[in-house]
Parts: C-alpha cells; sequence; structure tokens
C-alpha cells in the first residue's frame, strides 16, 4: 500500500520497539510494536504515538526469599531517538507543560518506515515535577496516570499538527488511556466555526467518531481507568467548559472506556470470546473482534527461521504460507526445536543455577504476574506432581514474568512459585528467570517443550505468549479463554485444560483445572514426549502450520485495514 504521508495515528500508553528500550509492561506494549512491525512490512500509512518513559518500567531483582525488588531502568534516549524539534504544550491544573517528541523508525521487510514519536516533558521549561510526568510507566498515583494520559491524548494530538500531520484518516486507541484525544479533535473541530464546547450539537460528535477506533483489552470492568470528577477538574480544568459530561460521567468518575466508546465509529475486542464479554459489558455499543498476534519474523527463533529460509521461501512477506511448514521433514522441525532448547537450558543453568536437563520435557510459564494468570495452578496437589514425575516421566518448569510494583498479590505469587520450587528440590527442577524481557520471552517460547497457560476464565482477553511459541512448533497446554478457544485443536495443535468433552468454561473451579491439567500431563504428554516422538513432531507442526501461520499481526494488521481503517 503505496501513500504520500501517514494515514493511521496510532496511540498507546506502552510501545514494545526494542529490549533496549524499557517503555513496555507486557503483552499490550508487546502487541504495539508487533502491530507497528507488521504496518511497516505491509506499507500501511501509519505512525505512533506513546511516553518516553525515561525510567523504564523497572529493572526487576529477586531477593534470596523470593520477593520481586524493583529498580529504575536509566537508559539514554539520544542513543535511541532523534529529537525531531517539534515542541507542543499542554494545560495541566492551569500550567503550561512543553512537550517535545523524539523519533524512532521502524523499518519493515519492505523497506518502507513507520515512525513512533515518544513524547517527554523532561525539558529545562517545566517543573522539576512536570519534568517526570513521562517518566514512570504505569508510577506514581491516579493523579500522575492522569496527568499522563491529557499528555498522550491531547498532546499526542498537538505534537503531530506541530509536525504537521493535518490530513490524518483515523485515530486509533490501544485501550482508553488515549482517549482523551477524542475531545482534542472534537476542540478543533469545533475552533473552526469559533464555537466551544457549549455550542456542540450531535452532529459535531459525528465528525470525531468517522475518524476513530477503540481496541479494548480489559474483560473485567475494575480493570478500566476511571477518574475522581474532581480529580478532572483540578487536572483539565472546568469539566463541561472541556466537553466532559453523560454518559461518560458515571457515578461522579470519568470512565475512559466510556469516552472511548461514545466517540469511535469502530470498537473491537482482541479475540472472539473478549468481543463476546465486551458487548456484555458495553450492551449499548456496537463491539466487534479482531483476534490479536504477534510479529512471526520477530518471534521465530534463528534455528526455525533459517529451517523456514530453506523451506517457505518467503514466510516473512507472507505469513500464511507458514501452513506449508505440515510438508517439513519431522527430524529437521525436531533439530531445529532441539537448538532453540539448548539455549534456553543452557542460559537457565547459567544464570540461576537450574540444574536443568536438555533431555527431560520442560514446561515453560512467561507472563506478567497477575493472581488471575494463576501461575501457581500447577501446583495445586504437590503429591500427584511428585507421584507423576517418579511413576509417568520426568519434567522440569521454567518460569518468567513481572508483577506490577503496585500489585503485592502478584509478588506473593511469585515467592509462592519461588518457594514451592525449593520444596520441591530434585523431585521437579523448577526455576524462576529474573529480568523478564523480551528478548528472554523470545529465548523461552522457543525453547520450553510445552506452553502452558492457565488463567481463570474469562479474564483472558487473548493472550499472544502461547502465540509466539506456535511459530517455533512449541504446542501449548491451555485453559480454554482467549486466543485458545481459537487455537486449540484438541490433541492437533495442543491440548486443552479440561475435562474430554467439556465446554468451555465461563468460571472454573480452581481444584477441577488443576485435576485436567495432570491428567493431561500424565495420561498424554509425557508418554507422548518419552515414547512417541514422531506424534510429538506431528502436533509441533500443526501448531506451526495452523496457529502460527494465522495468529500474526500480519492477518491482523489486514483485519484492521478492511474493518476499521479503511472500510
Amino acid at each position: 500500500m503505496l501513500t504520500t504521508g501517514p494515514k493511521i495515528a496510532y496511540f498507546s500508553m506502552e510501545i514494545g520497539i526494542d529490549s533496549e528500550i524499557p517503555t513496555y509492561a507486557g503483552g499490550l506494549g508487546a502487541l504495539a510494536g508487533d502491530f507497528i512491525r507488521s504496518a511497516a512490512d505491509m506499507r500501511v500509512p501509519m505512525l505512533g504515538v506513546t511516553l518516553a518513559h525515561r525510567r523504564g518500567y523497572f529493572f526487576q531483582q529477586i531477593d534470596a526469599t523470593g520477593w520481586q525488588k524493583e529498580d529504575p531502568v536509566h537508559w539514554i534516549v539520544e542513543d535511541y531517538m532523534t529529537d525531531t524539534g517539534v515542541r507542543a504544550t499542554v494545560t495541566i491544573e492551569g500550567r503550561e507543560v512543553h512537550l517535545r517528541a523524539w523519533k524512532y523508525e521502524v523499518s519493515g521487510n519492505s523497506g518502507f518506515v513507520v515512525p513512533v514519536y515518544f513524547l517527554d516533558t523532561d525539558l529545562p521549561e517545566n517543573s522539576e515535577w512536570d519534568r517526570t510526568l513521562t517518566h514512570y510507566l504505569y508510577g506514581g498515583d491516579v493523579h500522575y496516570r492522569l496527568c499522563q494520559e491529557v499528555i498522550l491524548g491531547i498532546g499526542g494530538v498537538r505534537i503531530l499538527r506541530a509536525l504537521g500531520c493535518h490530513n490524518l484518516h483515523r485515530f486509533h486507541m490501544n485501550e482508553g488511556h488515549a482517549s482523551l484525544l477524542t475531545l482534542e479533535l472534537l476542540q478543533e473541530h469545533l475552533q473552526k466555526d469559533n464555537r466551544s464546547f457549549m455550542d456542540m450539537e450531535p452532529e459535531d460528535k459525528e465528525v470525531v467518531r468517522r475518524q476513530c477506533v477503540f481496541t479494548t483489552h480489559t474483560p473485567v470492568p475494575a480493570g478500566h481507568d476511571q477518574f475522581p470528577l474532581d480529580l478532572i477538574d483540578r487536572v483539565l480544568g472546568d469539566r463541561k467548559a472541556c466537553g466532559i459530561h453523560d454518559p461518560i460521567c458515571h457515578e461522579d468518575r470519568l470512565n475512559m472506556t466510556f469516552l472511548a466508546l461514545s466517540l469511535s465509529h469502530y470498537i473491537n475486542g482482541v479475540a472472539k470470546k473478549h468481543g463476546e464479554v465486551s458487548r456484555l459489558m458495553f450492551s449499548s455499543y456496537d463491539i466487534d473482534s479482531i483476534t490479536n498476534g504477534v510479529h512471526a519474523e520477530t518471534w521465530v527463533a534463528e534455528p526455525f527461521a533459517q529451517l523456514f529460509d530453506r523451506h517457505i521461501p518467503g514466510w516473512r512477506q507472507d505469513n500464511f504460507s507458514l501452513r506449508y511448514a505440515l510438508s517439513i521433514p519431522g527430524a529437521e522441525i525436531w533439530k531445529a526445536h532441539q537448538h532453540s532448547k539448548n539455549a534456553i537450558i543452557e542460559y537457565a543453568n547459567s544464570e540461576e543455577n537450574a540444574g536443568f536437563d536438555k533431555d527431560v520435557l520442560t514446561i515453560g510459564f512467561a507472563r506478567r504476574f497477575a493472581t488471575y494468570k494463576r501461575a501457581d495452578l500447577i501446583f495445586e496437589d504437590l503429591e500427584r506432581l511428585r507421584e507423576i514425575a517418579r511413576d509417568v516421566g520426568k519434567f522440569q518448569i521454567m518460569f518468567a514474568g513481572k508483577a506490577h510494583p503496585q500489585d503485592q498479590d502478584g509478588k506473593l505469587l511469585i515467592q509462592r512459585v519461588f518457594e514451592i520450587g525449593k520444596a520441591l528440590g530434585d523431585d521437579i527442577p523448577i526455576v524462576y528467570l529474573p529480568h523478564y524481557n523480551s528478548d528472554l520471552a523470545r529465548m523461552m517460547a522457543a525453547g520450553v517443550d510445552i506452553w502452558l497457560n492457565t488463567p481463570q476464565p474469562p479474564l483472558e482477553a487473548s493472550g499472544t505468549s502461547g502465540m509466539k511459541a506456535a511459530l517455533n512448533g512449541v504446542p501449548s497446554l491451555s485453559i480454554l479463554d482467549g486466543w485458545w478457544i481459537e487455537g486449540c485443536i484438541e490433541g492437533v495443535t495442543g491440548w486443552s485444560i479440561r475435562v474430554d468433552g467439556e465446554a468451555p468454561q465461563e468460571a472454573s473451579d480452581r481444584g477441577k483445572d488443576a485435576d485436567a491439567l495432570y491428567t493431561k500431563l500424565e495420561q498424554i504428554i509425557l508418554p507422548l514426549f518419552y515414547e512417541n516422538r514422531n506424534g510429538l513432531i506431528e502436533i509441533m507442526r500443526h501448531a506451526i502450520a495452523l496457529n502460527g501461520s494465522f495468529f500474526n499481526t500480519q492477518r491482523m494488521m489486514q483485519q484492521y485495514v478492511l474493518k476499521a481503517y479503511f472500510p
């Protein structure tokens, strides 16, 4: 798709572009980075807008007791990005706060470039506190977060105008953090006729609605940003003068999701199931679904990239051609997997003295540590776990992931995994790998034998870690939630954690889920790994051919272009 200039502005509070640029916390940021890479590959006329989190998310330390500690990540913005020289201002609490934009260029395999603009308030013109407003991703209190959302949404639009982007066709909000941009667009429209929000007509909203796209990622009401109206008045000024009124205000709070919903022409959830959940939560709105994906070229490990280059030339440009993985000789798939497995085992052994064995079934679990993801579900019955390892076949488990700094329960979950690992000792080797970032995620997703996912349904909006594993021939053992409802063909692409024949649950019983997990491990997965390698390789083939070829951002981008950007 050729273009003379950007037509789509993609706003996200976090964008994971490079492991050396720690401006992302987890799945949302990784998805945003993959989405932009695919835009560059496919020559989609897009630009990205985010914040330059100078102190990063955080550098994770795990102490001797298994407790997570967070250190700021100090990285040098100038080493990775170019100052555009462009400035803009926003008004916060009556003060003029100055912004600049750093530019990072994402080059696609087509040679096309998508610019990403990182907004930064660390300027000498600003007060000491204002200079820190773009420092910390999800840091500080609700006041700090609202100020950041003013900078992202309102400041982002103003920076783009200062850059000369006046003909943007769509503004895509990746979650509700950027939804104040809708009010800035509305104000721009009204000012053309020297009108204010007090003079607004219903058709004025339609003008903005036609420009905006909103993707929601959160399947629970409590997960959507809401701010007290007195805080809104304090930060933005008189809310009615700013266009803030019913129905986006509920119970004396501004709901950023409702703001985005009310001023977007296209709204989507991030998996088919999540679309259903979102329609129940927000029944007044027409909500579609586009299932997430991952950027294939980024997440395919080098041994598999070389394998695909030999057997499926052009797979980078046409991810759907990965369906031809069904014709790759099994011995070559196994060899590529062993190279990837050796790399992560050697890393775990050298970094954490894990004592892992390359010939033992290795289960991987890596994602943000939140209680609903139930990282400790596999430890529900330790005695049964020991019996399976003793009587059926050995296995070892590798964990990684960060808990939000303010999520004490998430930190306790890390500590519990750490402590159980010590308690199991040599019976079942367990390792927790700290300093989780995209490099470690890439190694783990490619190198383990089985990818484990155990969320409490229906709280997994989509999930993408299992998609990364599938691209490398690693099948999932997962609760039927999020993308896995669509990706699981039982015994073909992987396995569900449920009683055979049972429908996906709206909610699930922890003990029942653990029992189903143990049964699959004991009766199917361990015997397959140790006694039927050809059968396992066949599942690995199908994980690539059926899941890898579909659950990628190339397909995802095509759907956004057709449904949301240029319908």
